[in-house]
């Protein structure tokens, strides 16, 4: 995916390369935006966590996404944390030399502006999916509007970019709940399981050789990893 913002003129305007590991906080829930978050590798997930320890994710961020970006447009703390996925670098421009980049620039904005309505477009897509009472609708549901915002096409299989556990997170349902689903799936033909990969088969068209599959998955991989719906 291309860069929300071009890393060269973001750097030529202060920003620095942060480095994190998988499980390190971006930032909080209730930290003050500060910065300008931009992917530059790895994956990031918007989550928070219940009293009680469950863990829900809003939106799993990857290469080229901006991060919580429209909060620094508001004097408002954060409602979420975000927490790298993996090894992740990330671009992060002071929140005043951001105005001002923005402000200097005006082609800037209409284009932050549209990637913002893209994502929040995807996000309704998302909650009415999630609305169903069917936990099965729910999880195919799910599965198609990410192949959707991925723009995957193709009558091909694709690696399904998550753990059954962010599956859980994702759609609210417990874990057990997920694998059966998953394994309810497979039977349909729906889903084939490969080294404890999910590759899901939208089309009657899918290929039936393990050899296929992965020659599809090194083919479509990067345009397909990692989702959606960044905060």
């Amino acid at each position: 995916m291309n860069m929300v913002i071009d890393e060269e003129l973001l750097f030529s305007s202060g920003a620095e390369l942060m480095n994190y590991a998988g499980g390190d906080i971006i930032f909080k829930e209730n930290d003050q935006p500060k910065y300008y978050f931009q992917i530059k590798t790895g994956t990031v997930k918007i989550n928070n966590y219940y009293e009680d320890g469950r863990e829900i994710i809003h939106s799993v961020p990857f290469e080229g996404h901006c991060i919580a970006e429209s909060f620094l447009f508001i004097d408002k703390r954060y409602p979420v944390n975000a927490i790298a996925m993996g090894i992740c670098e990330i671009i992060r421009l002071d929140k005043n030399k951001f105005m001002e980049l923005i402000g200097s620039l005006p082609h800037l904005l209409p284009k932050l502006c549209s990637y913002t309505t893209e994502r929040m477009y995807y996000r309704h897509v998302m909650m009415n999916n999630l609305s169903t009472p069917d936990p099965g609708t729910k999880e195919k549901r799910v599965m198609d509007c990410l192949k959707s915002y991925n723009r995957y096409t193709d009558k091909y299989s694709y690696q399904f970019p998550f753990t059954r556990q962010n599956l859980a997170s994702l759609t609210g349902l417990c874990v057990e709940t997920v694998i059966r689903i998953v394994k309810k799936m497979e039977k349909e033909k729906t889903v084939r399981i490969q080294n404890g990969k999910i590759f899901y088969l939208p089309f009657l068209n899918c290929p039936e050789s393990l050899d296929e599959i992965i020659q599809l998955y090194h083919l479509y991989y990067w345009n397909l990893f990692n989702l959606f719906f960044v905060l």
